[in-house]
């Protein structure tokens, strides 16, 4: 992992008290996955949109800070599509549009069969020095 590019969201404490984990990261780009335990399901059972949209928001973080210059969020939707499969989901995130103050990214969130489970759209506002 390239240290510099996740300095700014490594003490994220949200993403360890779920469990993500980071697998990639290059500029603008960010790859996360997590494990499915029961504490993250839902009152029926499958995984909760919270827990989802988690994990696309950290994935969606880090690609969006990858460049060193501190993001926040300032508008974020998901879309669900379906339950996961299989005990492991996973985040890719790519920014697509990258600008001085405003920057915007897309995150697929996948099951293990690769199935599509939710799409995440996020715009960045990038914090002056």
């Amino acid at each position: 992992m390239k240290s510099e590019m996740t300095k700014l969201t490594e003490n994220d404490r949200v993403a360890e008290l779920l469990g993500i984990r980071l697998k990639k990261v290059d500029t603008g780009y960010a790859l996360a996955e997590m494990t499915i335990r029961e504490d993250h399901l839902n009152g029926v059972g499958t995984l909760h949109g919270g827990v989802i949209f988690s994990l696309a928001d950290y994935a969606f973080a880090v690609a969006v800070n990858s460049g060193g210059v501190p993001t926040l969020a300032i508008n974020a939707g998901i879309s669900f599509f379906k339950p996961p499969r299989g005990p492991v989901v996973s985040a890719e995130a790519k920014e697509i549009s990258s600008g001085r103050k405003i920057c915007c990214c897309e995150v697929e969130v996948r099951d293990e069969d690769h199935t599509l489970v939710a799409k995440f759209s996020g715009t960045g506002y990038r914090k002056p020095a």
